[in-house]
Order: structure tokens, then sequence, then C-alpha cells
């Protein structure tokens, strides 16, 4: 606490202010579109299928590529946004995902979208590490959890525009027309990026930092994987996000139209019910870990828990169809999903050092995005398997809570402990602080 209240302190803190707004809203907005992008296979799933003529094992394909290029270059995007800027890794990631985008729109074959999606992962995965480097630059530190939690919102709200207005678009105007239309979007802040944006204020730029090889990139992840928090953090992440990611961004449309008897429209609606729940959660979320710093491991026990169970009673329902209030309650519990990944970061912050939190976000970043693709791939395996038998091939799901759980409830205990001791530090260290 005493190590945050000296930061927001310090002479060079940046002001903020309206240019700051400015400035990060660009980076903000790149980030929006890259996840109207990333999320735009959700409501296309069906469509893609038969575009394609691929079942249900090929059509995960796309989502874990993309999903694995994504939690691949996470500690290189670190790394790449240290040594070139947020400036032109943002730009580079904006022309990424927007050729990757276009591709998909124009692409014939099963093979030429696979690779459109690939090439749009690599962009996305250049944005979100990149924003929230943006936030640290132009404003104070007491603002950062702030506008971090602003920019997932923002990342939300591009998951509802996929969800209600590419969704409509695809049913109206066809493929081709409406994902590369929605291509223009991303030539829009690849040009604001261009013009605009700027990596500090004036007057604030940050020290050149040396290469120093490979060696010190290992030393780096090595000392941030030995650290409690940082495993912790990932694992937090690994069990808390994946159920939602799965239903938004490949499986949920096809379960609930296919396993529950639902129109698209309706389902469509239950999938924009997740996204606002996210959205209102996540602000709860803030405020309570804001006030309560220990009511972290709670709430995100609490919502695997929630998840678990609202899940086993969808799928252990006894009536052909699961009711529709069940359904309502169970899409609103996977809104918690999302913010209860990002207490994962609040794990990973106060066991490394500043030089260290890049390396170690990436590092927690990663824990989500690979449950999510394991559990693409296992979902897509055994409905093909199972002449789509839902039930069986969504219980994959409790196999990968359950070990992230075990790994969490291993970790916590060393974390704290190592937690205390960094605070009891940082506190000596500010009392022997000059005013």
């Amino acid at each position: 606490m005493s190590a945050t209240v000296r930061e927001a302190s310090l002479p060079g803190d940046p002001p903020g202010g309206r240019r700051a707004v400015v400035v990060w809203s660009i980076g903000v907005a790149v980030y929006f579109v890259a996840v109207i992008f990333r999320t735009s296979l959700g409501v296309a799933g069906l469509d893609a299928a038969d575009r394609f003529h691929v079942g249900a094992s090929a059509l995960s394909t796309f989502s874990i590529l993309q999903l694995l290029v994504y939690a691949g270059m996470q500690i290189p995007v670190g790394l790449l946004v240290d040594r070139l800027g947020t400036k032109k890794v943002l730009s580079i990631g904006a022309l990424l995902f927007t050729v990757g985008q276009l591709g998909f729109a124009f692409s014939p074959t099963y093979g030429t979208a696979l690779a459109s999606r690939a090439l749009l992962g690599c962009g996305d995965a250049m944005t979100f590490i990149s924003v929230l480097r943006l936030g640290t630059r132009w404003f104070p530190a007491r603002r950062g959890p702030m506008v971090a939690q602003l920019a997932g919102l923002v990342g939300m709200a591009g998951n509802l525009v996929s969800t209600l207005v590419l969704a409509r678009l695809l049913h109206g105007i066809g493929w081709t027309p409406a994902f590369a239309g929605s291509a223009l979007a991303g030539a829009v802040v690849l040009a604001l990026t261009l013009l605009f944006l700027k990596d500090h204020p004036e007057g604030m730029e940050p020290k050149p930092s040396p290469h120093r090889g490979a060696a010190y990139v290992r030393g780096q992840i090595a000392a941030a994987w030995r650290e409690p928090g940082t495993r912790l953090g990932l694992w937090v992440h690994f069990t808390t996000q994946f159920p939602a990611m799965v239903f938004l961004l490949l499986w949920g449309l096809p379960f609930l139209v296919e396993a529950q008897g639902l129109s698209r429209a309706t389902a469509g609606e239950l999938l924009t019910l997740v996204v606002l729940s996210n959205m209102v959660i996540g602000l709860v979320y803030g405020q309570i870990v804001a006030r309560h710093h220990a009511a972290r491991l709670p709430l995100a026990l609490g919502t695997v828990g929630a998840t678990a169970l609202l899940w086993a009673a969808t799928l252990a329902y006894p009536g052909r169809h699961a009711p529709m209030w069940l359904l309502v309650v169970l899409c609103a519990v996977l809104g918690a999903c999302g913010p209860a990944s990002m207490l994962g970061f609040d794990f990973a912050r106060p066991a490394n050092p500043p030089e260290r939190q890049g390396t170690a976000s990436g590092i927690t970043n990663m824990g989500g995005f690979i449950a999510s693709m394991t559990t693409l791939f296992a979902i897509g395996v055994l409905l093909d398997a199972t002449g789509d038998d839902y039930t069986v091939a969504f219980g994959s799901v409790f196999v990968l809570q359950a070990l992230g759980v075990s790994q969490i409830l291993r970790l916590r205990g060393r974390a704290a402990r190592r937690e205390r001791e960094r605070l009891i530090s940082s506190r000596v260290e500010t009392v022997h602080v000059p005013a």
C-alpha cells in the first residue's frame, strides 16, 4: 500500500489530463477493434462449418490456432513494447489483425481461412499489453487500476458489438460483405494510431535501456516464474477465464441452438447477457478488491464454484432442454469469469519488482488462453466422437477447473507469505525514504 502511495507521488509521474485521455482512447480503440475481430467467429461458427465444409474438431481449430498464437506471443510482445515503443507495436498489431480479418472474409478454402485467423491472432496479441503500457506512460500511478479496468470494459464492449452488430450483418448481407466491411474498422484505428498516438507526454521520454541479450531475457522469465505469486496468478487466470471464453469464442451459439433448441436470435441475446454481466461484475469486483485486498482468492474460487455448479445443473437437467431461467442464470454467472481472471494480475503484480512487471503479466495472461485452447479442442473432438453429445463434450470444463483449483490451493500459502514479506520490506523502505 505504501509502495503504491510512494509511486503515485514521484516527481516524474505523468500528469494525466485531457491529452492523456485522448491518446489513451486511441490505443483503447485499437484494442476494441481487436476484440471485435477476435470474437467474430463466436457468432459465425455454424456459418463457418457450412462455408468450409468442416466438422466440430476442424472448426475448433480456428479458435485454437488463434489463441495459440495469442498466448505464445505474450512475453515477446512485452519485450517488443519495451524496445520499439507502444505506437510501433500497436500499429503493427492493427495492420496484422486488419489483414487477417480481410483475408478471412475472402478465404476460399479452410487452409487460407486458418492462416487468416493465425494472422489475426498475431495482431490481436499486440494490443492488450500495449494499452496497459500506454496507460502507465500517460496517467499517474494512482490511476493505474482504474485505467486498466476501463480498458477491460472497452474490450468487453467490443465483444458486445461482435455479438449484436456483426451477427446481424452476417445473416443480413452475407459472409464476405460482413467480414470485409468490419475490416474497415481496423483501417480506421490504424490511421488514427499512425497520425495521433504518442508513446509518452513531451519531456517524459523513458531512459534508453541497452539490450542485454538472450541470457537477460531468460533470467527475467525464470525470476518471474520462481515467484509463487506469478504462478498463482497464472493458475487463477487459467481456472477462471476459460469457461466464458470458450462459450463466447465458439461453442456457446452451437450449444444453445443445437443442444438447447433455441433460435439464433435468442441464443445471441444470451451471449449478449454474458458480455453485459461481465461489464457489471467487473465494476463490482474492482470495487471490492480495492477496498478488501484479501477478497481476491475468495472471489476467484467463488466464481469457479458458481460456474461449475451452474454448468452441472444445466448439463444434468433431466428434461430434453434446460429451462430458459437456468440458461439465463448460467450466462449471468459466466459473466463473472472475465473479471475473476483479472484477479490473477493482482497476485502477480505484488510478487515482482517493477522491472519484471511486463514479464510477469505476460506469464499470467497465458493461463486463461492455454485453458481455452485445451477446452476448445477437447469439446470439438468429443462432439465428433460422440455424435454431437454436448453433455459429454462440455464435461471437459470440470476437468480443467479441478486441475486449476488444485494448483491454486497448493500455491496460495507460499504466495501469501511472500507477499507479506514484500509488504513489510516496502514499509521499511518507505520509512527511510526522505520526503
